[in-house]
């Protein structure tokens, strides 16, 4: 590789500059990458500028900037809006959609893209905003995988950057998919937390010994997940019934102590409803059983 192709690969664009953009930009500032910013309201990129970014005077000039350019805006239409009347801009670049959508919007603007001689990525920043540009940060992408291998090196200044493949809507897919998994992590720990805070338990207290809990959580995963691709539930880690007559006693519990049943509710009903399709004495990963099919095929 040339001095000079050396040169324009160190430069990126980031065009958007909330929360999530202004993070994008100096995480490649510290990485040493040349960063062209742009955003609608100018005053944004006056911070950025300050620690040494290219303050660009149009989108275009932002576009033709650099070879990898990153969007992070509102929505898919934003990025329509804004990209469209530079679109010839674009080609021969590569250009990395941060923004939040749906699987049919990220296969629409990568063909789009590709109609304008341009490489995409779709892409998902998985760790909020506080750990971008530290390895634990996870950022997933799919789409063009020379796109990404040119990139790679650019892109994995923002943390653990992984390429799911080359369907572009893979990344929303893992996007939401995520999500949902933190989420639903996070709603039995909020759950937890009021449980034993009625019993006076410091939540910092009781956090210290759950964390410890979760390398065991997470364990079950990477096995359950093994017997899902087989189809075959072992019921080692105690049967779908166990399981829910175990519920039945968190529910009576959080009732008599005057919180909410909304979380373990719920776990109780897709217990219940995947013992009743014939898995009660199956091993508790058949509950993805019930929610594959959906409740109007149980």
């Amino acid at each position: 590789m040339s001095k000079n192709e050396n040169h324009e690969r160190s430069a990126v664009s980031v065009i958007g500059l909330g929360q999530m953009g202004a993070r994008l930009a100096q995480a490649f500032l510290a990485a040493g990458y040349t960063t062209t910013v742009w955003n609608r309201s100018a005053a944004k990129a006056d911070a950025l500028v300050a620690q040494g970014a290219v303050r660009a005077a149009t989108a275009e000039a932002a576009v033709a900037a650099s070879p990898l350019v990153v969007v992070c805006l509102p929505d898919y239409t934003t990025v329509d809006d804004l990209l469209g009347p530079v679109a010839e801009s674009l080609r021969g670049r590569v250009l990395v959609n941060l923004t939040s959508g749906t699987p049919e919007e990220a296969a629409r603007t990568a063909d789009w893209a590709a109609g304008h001689g341009a490489g995409y990525l779709d892409g998902a920043a998985m760790s909020g905003t506080r750990l971008v540009g530290r390895p634990e940060a996870l950022f997933v992408f799919s789409g063009s995988p020379e796109a990404f291998a040119t990139h790679r090196a650019v892109l994995a200044s923002l943390g653990n950057s992984v390429h799911l493949g080359a369907d572009p809507a893979l990344a929303p897919v893992y996007d939401t998919a995520l999500f949902g998994l933190a989420w639903g992590a996070l709603a039995g720990f909020y759950h937890a937390v009021a449980l034993v805070g009625a019993s006076g338990v410091d939540p910092t207290v009781f956090a210290t010994v759950a964390a410890g809990h979760m390398p065991f959580v997470t364990s079950l995963m990477t096995d359950h997940a093994r017997q899902i691709q087989d189809g075959r539930f072992p019921n080692d880690d105690g049967t779908v019934e166990v399981h829910a007559a175990a519920m039945e006693h968190l529910v009576h519990t959080s009732r008599a102590q005057g919180i909410g049943t909304d979380v373990p509710d719920l776990i109780e009903t897709l217990l219940k409803r995947t013992a009743a399709i014939g898995h009660g004495v199956s091993g508790i990963a058949s509950v993805v059983e019930t929610i594959t099919k959906g409740e109007r095929n149980v």
